[in-house]
């Protein structure tokens, strides 16, 4: 009988340790809350394109998209890469407000808005609407690390012209052949905050058309605003900024 009292007691001796414990703990982790480095992971490097016109996200035809498809190659996980017609510009935005709430708590903290990694690049209405998604980022309190405009066409209600004081770096590719032509001109509305790289001018009037993919309209009443979009030298510059600012290309099995 008095062994049994002994296990008894011992029994009753552990279990109240564990408890004081476990009090002790939980007292300590309420004092001393994961920090908010703890809670979250880094976001994503963010480059989101818009098509022009009335284009589909997915046409590969365009030069838009081709080059969406070739990032998000190369780069795999580690750059998250879309295109969106440019009448969706809201779901872009969405989108990059929910890449960016790296915590998921549905609120951006001044932390998530300053890790942000965006760039955003457009052709004609497509450019004029990735202006308006970084003018509304900057509402937002939320950098931009680049834009870049192809041909820009300012839509309706909108300013492609003055790049807003929460982007740092922009680029201007334009020409002024034909009836449909870009903007020759972008400026900073803070100069002190956005760097202009350049408004560069290209001349179709005597080239060659070469789009021949395309439908027979673009070639009939908007010959040179397409030649501008599937020229490949344009591209080529357009990509090679955006590679700038993008981390270093992944290895084979970290695109798997």
């Amino acid at each position: 009988m008095r062994a049994l009292f002994i296990f008894l007691a011992a029994l009753f001796f552990v279990g109240a340790t564990q408890l004081a414990l476990a009090q002790q703990n939980a007292a300590t982790d309420a004092s001393h809350p994961p920090s908010a480095t703890a809670l979250k992971k880094s976001p994503p490097f963010i480059v989101f394109g818009f098509v022009g016109g009335w284009v589909r996200h997915d046409d590969i035809v365009h030069s838009e998209v081709q080059l969406g498809a070739s990032l998000q190659k190369a780069y795999g996980s580690s750059v998250d890469v879309e295109v969106f017609e440019n009448a969706n510009g809201r779901i872009a935005l969405k989108k990059i407000l929910t890449l960016l709430d790296t915590n998921h708590d549905t609120t951006l903290m001044p932390a998530e808005k300053q890790a942000a990694h965006i760039i955003l690049y457009g052709h004609s209405w497509g450019a004029s609407e990735a202006i308006t998604v970084a003018r509304e980022l900057g509402k937002e309190g939320i950098p931009v690390l680049l834009t870049i405009q192809v041909d820009s066409v300012t839509k309706r209600h909108e300013n492609d012209t003055v790049i807003p004081a929460n982007v740092a770096q922009a680029a201007n590719f334009y020409q002024r052949n034909g009836f449909v032509h870009g903007q020759n001109e972008i400026r900073a509305a803070d100069s002190s905050h956005t760097k202009i790289i350049g408004n560069y001018k290209f001349n179709y009037r005597t080239s060659r058309y070469a789009c021949t993919e395309y439908p027979w309209y673009d070639h009939l009443f908007a010959r040179a605003h397409t030649q501008i979009e599937c020229d490949p030298n344009v591209w080529k510059q357009v990509e090679a900024l955006i590679r700038e600012h993008l981390p270093p290309l992944p290895s084979a099995a970290e695109n798997h």
